[in-house]
């Protein structure tokens, strides 16, 4: 009886945690559709007098509103993905493991099984990585996130904003609505600015529409400031191939520790979350290259151009200041 009632508490306290865990997004979504009515009735419909103006505004406002909450819908709505099969211990493997007490032995078991499959990082101890709650062997850039409970290929954070796990199937969509977001808060600002000036000085009627006008510019410049130093943080960590985690905590491979081990260059960079086709760059539709169980490493690529090999590798400023940028949180969901 009473392990039942343990067992509803924890059920009912999960479902509590899911609904909670909305409400970053839900107030998201009315700040949005306050900004969108502020906009679009109150600043071009009711204030601004010129025709010409008014359409000018409404044309290249939608234009970035659609992008914008495209963005933000595929970044909520894609699901993370999680390490294919072969990852996995089969039940053989999973009850020799479970019932092994030796740990060295244990440690040996995990060696044995991935040299079957393309792994090279390791933990800071050296062991190979693996997941005793999902049962697996991660993959490389592979973390547990203990919110969504589960592995998530090339995990760079979980977001409350948008209540998913940013990884390798939506990382390109989570860049594409900050950048999005920076020019909608940006544009919305710089339109919204001369009426302001016109408020504040008396110019205008002192009507309804006063306090949306004022209040649409603080909310713009608010969330511009926030957005525009969130989304250079992550441009900083796509020309450099990395994850926030991998930021946070240096990966370790089989030769050691390595911050640059994913490295590629630039341009290469780039296209490992953006891919080679430079026309979905801006678009929300998946075109990061691979499957996300494995990457390439400039290692490999310095064997195969040893014109690499003689490259200064760029200065990763990575003093102190740097790890105030990342969250404890995000160190704990590493593990």
């Amino acid at each position: 009886m009473r392990r039942g009632w343990k067992m509803a508490l924890s059920g009912g306290l999960r479902c509590c945690r899911r609904v909670l865990s909305w409400v970053p997004v839900l107030v998201i979504v009315l700040v949005v559709l306050w900004s969108y009515y502020a906009y679009v009735f109150e600043l071009c419909l009711v204030t601004v007098l010129s025709p010409a103006e008014k359409v000018i505004y409404l044309i290249l406002y939608h234009a970035i509103f659609v992008f914008f909450a495209w963005t933000y819908w595929k970044s909520i709505f894609t699901l993370p993905q999680q390490p294919n099969q072969k990852f996995h211990l089969s039940y053989t493997d999973k009850e020799r493991y479970k019932n092994e007490e030796r740990p060295e032995v244990q440690k040996q078991m995990l060696v044995d099984m991935a040299k079957k499959l393309p792994v090279y990082t390791r933990t800071g101890n050296g062991a190979v990585r693996f997941c005793d709650r999902c049962h697996l062997i991660k993959p490389d850039r592979c973390h547990h996130c203990s919110v969504c409970a589960m592995c998530v290929l090339k995990m760079d954070h979980h977001c409350p904003w948008v209540n998913n796990c940013i990884g390798f199937s939506n990382y390109k969509f989570f860049l594409q609505f900050l950048a999005y977001s920076v020019l909608y808060c940006l544009y919305i600002a710089t339109t919204v600015f001369s009426y302001f000036i016109k408020y504040w000085r008396g110019e205008l009627p002192s009507v309804r529409s006063k306090f949306h006008v004022l209040f649409l510019l603080f909310v713009a410049c608010m969330f511009f400031v926030s957005l525009v130093i969130l989304f250079g943080y992550h441009c900083w960590l796509v020309s450099r191939n990395k994850t926030t985690l991998e930021a946070f905590c240096t990966p370790v491979f089989t030769s050691g520790p390595e911050k640059n081990g994913f490295n590629l260059g630039f341009i290469k960079n780039i296209q490992q979350v953006f891919g080679d086709n430079k026309k979905f760059w801006l678009i929300p539709i998946g075109s990061s290259p691979g499957d996300g169980h494995s990457f390439p490493m400039r290692s490999m690529n310095e064997s195969q151009n040893p014109l690499l090999a003689n490259e200064e590798p760029w200065e990763d400023n990575e003093d102190e200041s740097q790890g105030t940028v990342i969250s404890h949180e995000a160190y704990r969901l590493q593990y």
